[in-house]
């Protein structure tokens, strides 16, 4: 949950206002494909309740990860508009809010302070990610969890972080009584 919370610090309440207003609820049915490996996602998803499976089909199904509520999904194919490495399959009845990628590319290139915003915010998750990554292949330090790493950011992050957790929970709440 920590990316999530990484990236809804660094929006305000005008663009939390503008996701829940673009976005579709959408109900996802248990294994059901969010996102396939190979073709290019229509949207850009945050996950408001349910969990799903990250998986590279082509390798057996290899699962890489499990995302659950309050996660973004498809961040990294939005970004680098590539196909998507692995496939988002649905674990159990589950909602997203789908943002379309035509409508956020739209609001991205009209709206500088937003753009800026929402970039550096997905660039907070990748860099967490990419991080997450080295210390799980064994260059970090052993038994780690996110709670250990608190500590290395600043007062005014975990502060950022705690308001992001509230602004979170807003859309999710916003997004459920739709």
């Amino acid at each position: 949950m920590k990316k999530i919370l990484l990236f809804f610090s660094e929006l305000n309440n005008v663009d939390l206002d503008w996701f829940v207003q673009k976005g579709k609820k959408q109900a996802i049915h248990p294994d059901r494909l969010l996102i396939r490996e190979g073709q290019i996602s229509e949207a850009l998803y945050i996950v408001v309740s349910g969990s799903f499976s990250v998986a590279i089909e082509s390798q057996d199904h290899k699962e890489l990860a499990r995302i659950g509520e309050g996660e973004i999904v498809g961040e990294v194919s939005f970004i680098d508009t590539r196909p998507p490495l692995a496939s988002v399959r649905s674990l159990e009845e589950s909602v997203v809010l789908s943002i379309p990628r035509v409508q956020l590319l739209g609001k991205l290139q009209q709206d500088i302070a937003f753009s800026s915003r929402f970039y550096r915010a997905i660039c907070l998750c990748l860099s967490d990610r990419l991080r997450g990554t080295v210390n799980r292949l064994g260059y970090g330090h052993d038994g780690d969890t996110a709670a250990d790493h608190l500590e290395e950011f600043s007062q005014s992050m975990i502060s950022n972080l705690e308001l992001a957790e509230a602004k979170l929970n807003w859309l999710i709440k916003n997004v459920r009584e739709s």
